[in-house]
């Protein structure tokens, strides 16, 4: 049991402004948690939108929250009000028996049999986009890889045909994500005003697809949530299936777009590394077409992927609603304040990982397992019995994403970019990280 003295101290910090706090600080510095943990340690008092809120540091920071004193947050009171009228009443925010259920009728959405038969669709997507990109003079990856990861998701989840629908759908998408993190002002023109109105375009669509589904029901992944049932027999209402597949959507391209845009920088800036890649690849495809039992033996890019994940996670940590009083460190932390885990310190720890500024996807080699030393050091995906439902289905695009690449193509960093890194509302070189994709001479086509 923990203890909640009222004679401990609050963690060391500050507030800030009345107000605002240091919200604008910490939403413009991108160090801005590790010169205050560098001052304060691993546990930390501030004041980020509008709520008093303790930023906690670190493996045991990461499981604290993550899983073993889950009973003392809450995710739904951790995230700011706007996130939640834009995602609505989905599995993100639920809580207890209500998320159990949800998560538990989502889960064969994304695995098993349901995921293998994505397989051929996302290699197709993929191959179209490809050919399309090597014929521009300098793609813009960041933009790129998301108008393919959306048409993936929306063609697998939704059931959407490629098109001039599916454009429409990501464009309304771009515009709710740009009103996630802005001043919630509803007047139409506002940033958040337009946020809401493509959320209601968006809700609006996928309602007319789920009654389709209803009617018709299909084997995409929204096909097989209108067809599951609980212990009880009961089926998800219309309103729960628009929350949680406007939840797939988002969660669905957003994370992925981010990692794969970082791995394209980081394979481009590590030339041993991409050789490997390349090597690998070019290996299993003397073999064959790229197929589903090539993607389980492919384990240097899946290395690659672990520290791509690691140094570049799509997303800096979690928000959380402290519901129940704690102590951590010998600080207690009160309930309504929020929670913030970070993920860099876990994933940069000198204690956990060796020279952890270096992109080295050896570290997660058979022989290094850096990882493995202290669990909750890599939470690129969260972790603990709520990490993400999705992640099979993400390592999955990724892969036939990289692997197809690697085989095909070589690309280089145009000069005279940023690639200085923007956080919100995902990680992203500023410069969108712009490329020349040329059709290696000697590759081996593999589909």
């Amino acid at each position: 049991m923990i203890s909640t003295d009222p004679a401990r101290p609050l963690p060391p910090g500050r507030f800030g402004l009345p107000l605002v706090g240091e919200t604008l600080s910490f939403l413009r510095d991108p160090d801005f948690a590790s010169k205050r943990q560098a001052e304060y340690g691993d546990i930390f008092k501030t004041h980020l939108i509008g709520r008093p809120t303790v930023v906690m540091m670190g493996q045991e920071a990461n499981r604290f929250i993550l899983s073993s004193h889950m009973e003392h947050f809450s995710w739904r009171e951790g995230w700011p009000g706007p996130f939640r009228e834009l995602l609505g009443e989905s599995l993100f925010l639920q809580e207890g028996e209500q998320h159990r259920r949800n998560r538990k009728l989502l889960m064969p959405a994304f695995h098993g049999a349901a995921l293998h038969s994505y397989f051929d669709t996302m290699v197709s997507i993929t191959q179209h986009y490809l050919q399309h990109w090597q014929q521009q003079d300098a793609l813009v990856c960041f933009d790129a890889m998301k108008q393919l990861t959306f048409e993936v998701a929306s063609t697998l989840l939704i059931g959407s045909e490629p098109g001039a629908l599916t454009e429409q759908l990501s464009q309304w998408f771009t515009t709710l994500t740009n009103g996630l993190f802005t001043v919630p002002l509803r007047w139409p023109w506002t940033p958040y005003g337009k946020a809401l109105q493509a959320r209601d375009h968006l809700l609006a669509h996928i309602e007319q697809v789920v009654k389709e589904r209803m009617a018709h029901p299909t084997q995409d992944a929204l096909g097989l949530l209108v067809q599951s049932r609980d212990e009880q027999g009961d089926r998800l209402t219309l309103e729960e299936l628009k929350a949680q597949a406007l939840l797939m959507l988002f969660a669905g391209h957003e994370t992925t777009t981010s990692m794969l845009t970082s791995a394209m920088m980081a394979l481009a800036q590590h030339p041993k590394s991409l050789e490997t890649c390349r090597s690998e690849q070019q290996a299993l495809a003397m073999s064959g077409p790229l197929s589903l039992e090539q993607l389980g033996q492919m384990p240097y890019l899946e290395q690659v992927l672990k520290e791509v994940e690691r140094l570049y996670p799509p997303v800096g940590g979690g928000f959380r609603g402290v519901i129940k009083p704690f102590e951590f460190n010998g600080y207690r932390v009160p309930e309504g304040w929020m929670a913030l885990y970070q993920m860099r310190s876990a994933h940069y720890d000198p204690h956990c990982y060796n020279q952890p500024d270096a992109f080295d996807p050896d570290r997660f080699g058979p022989e290094r397992a850096e990882q493995r030393r202290n669990d909750y050091t890599l939470v690129g995906f969260g972790g603990g019995p709520r990490i993400c439902v999705g992640l099979a289905f993400a390592k999955m695009e990724m892969k036939i994403v990289l692997a197809l690449l690697l085989r095909q193509y070589q690309w280089d960093l145009l000069p005279d970019q940023d690639l200085s890194l923007s956080r919100i509302p995902t990680l992203r070189p500023r410069s969108g990280l712009k490329t020349n994709l040329q059709p290696l001479a000697n590759a081996v086509r593999s589909r």
